[in-house]
């Protein structure tokens, strides 16, 4: 079951991301964003209502992730291409630094609201919830003035042409084409890290609902706090010097999970870990909203996206079957080790980005 939830919160992401590149691309992106926010809103409805009426069945859950997940993969691409629109350039990286931190501080609130708020009511009223709080976003996002950006030169053009000059773009512009090489290789590399973790927990120290939570909560700490210090600091002139350092203390830092004595040992190293998260994405996605031409913004964070959803499965497939034979510790160090060199590679090599 937890394979097939996986699967039906990946693929439509993937499938859908090109396609909605273009439409981010041709169309006003503030109506793109709240119309992704009202299809899984009103799917989450529907949800609610068939097992108000008493029909419970878990393809409904998986129908409910498939169109979830659809609609993150044009409201991801979306809001990142919107945020240059609205954000003046030199603001990019704190007003990304502090959206990473408020959806880092997220992640570690709502498994703690969603247990008190199951704990007092049903699984119905908790579907409705975020159909509220969706209203409520929505209704947030009309408020906010939009400047329009032009996409004339491609209206009278087909879907599978802007996909294609999306595609012809990434191959002659060689920054993002390396970026993105560069982005897919470190998500292979660290999905043991993303994954394997709570395998290592329940392990090494134990398998315990306390200590999986904690597992996940510090890092969503740190993550929150490193989007708070990316915000503040703003990072290196050269954005690619703070992401090839945050990468090279991700992999340290991940050496030092590997080695941990003690739970508690553990538990700071995560939190650790969780600050450099930040630090790697926000310059990244800075890079991308600062050198990628304004039109072109939507097809590439729609390939970001791809890439990531991409990225982080294959990594499993190559690394899930190993930890059944090799002790995670060990895949975690090792694979940790060739993202530091990675990183340094990139970090040294002046002909890399440029």
């Amino acid at each position: 079951m937890i394979t097939i939830s996986t699967i039906c919160g990946f693929l439509p992401q993937i499938a859908i991301s090109l396609f909605a590149g273009v439409w981010i691309d041709r169309y006003n992106r503030k109506k793109m964003i709240m119309l992704a926010d009202g299809m899984v809103a009103g799917a989450t409805l529907v949800l609610a209502l068939l097992f108000l009426t008493g029909f419970h069945h878990i393809v409904l859950l998986f129908i409910v992730l498939l169109i979830r997940s659809a609609g993150t993969g044009i409201q991801t691409p979306a809001v990142n291409a919107l945020i240059p629109q609205i954000v003046p350039k030199d603001k990019l990286m704190k007003v990304n630094g502090l959206n990473s931190s408020i959806t880092s501080l997220i992640m570690f609130l709502s498994p703690g609201a969603s247990g008190a708020i199951l704990s007092i009511t049903t699984i119905e009223t908790t579907f409705l919830i975020d159909v509220i709080t969706a209203i409520i976003g929505i209704s947030i996002m009309l408020t906010i003035a939009v400047p329009t950006h032009s996409a004339k030169e491609s209206e009278h053009k087909s879907k599978l042409y802007d996909i294609k000059q999306g595609f012809v773009y990434l191959k002659e512009n060689t920054f993002i084409k390396r970026l993105l090489i560069f982005l897919i290789i470190v998500m292979i590399l660290i999905s043991p890290s993303a994954f394997l973790t709570p395998l290592m927990v329940s392990r090494s120290f134990g398998a315990e609902v306390w200590k999986l939570t904690a597992s996940e909560m510090t890092f969503s700490a740190g993550a929150a706090v490193g989007g708070i210090v990316i915000a503040a600091w703003g990072g290196f002139r050269n954005r690619m010097h703070t992401t090839t350092l945050a990468c090279t203390l991700y992999g340290l830092l991940m050496v030092g999970l590997g080695v941990a004595p003690v739970f508690l040992v553990y538990l700071l190293f995560n939190f650790l870990i969780g600050i450099t998260m930040p630090c790697f994405n926000a310059p990244i996605t800075v890079l991308l909203q600062e050198k990628v031409e304004p039109s072109m913004h939507g097809r590439m964070f729609s390939l970001v996206q791809i890439s990531n959803s991409c990225a982080l499965p294959l990594g499993m497939v190559l690394f899930g079957p190993l930890a059944d034979i090799v002790k995670v510790e060990s895949l975690l160090m090792s694979s940790e080790i060739l993202v530091m060199a990675c990183a340094l590679y990139a970090m040294n090599s002046r002909r890399l980005f440029v």
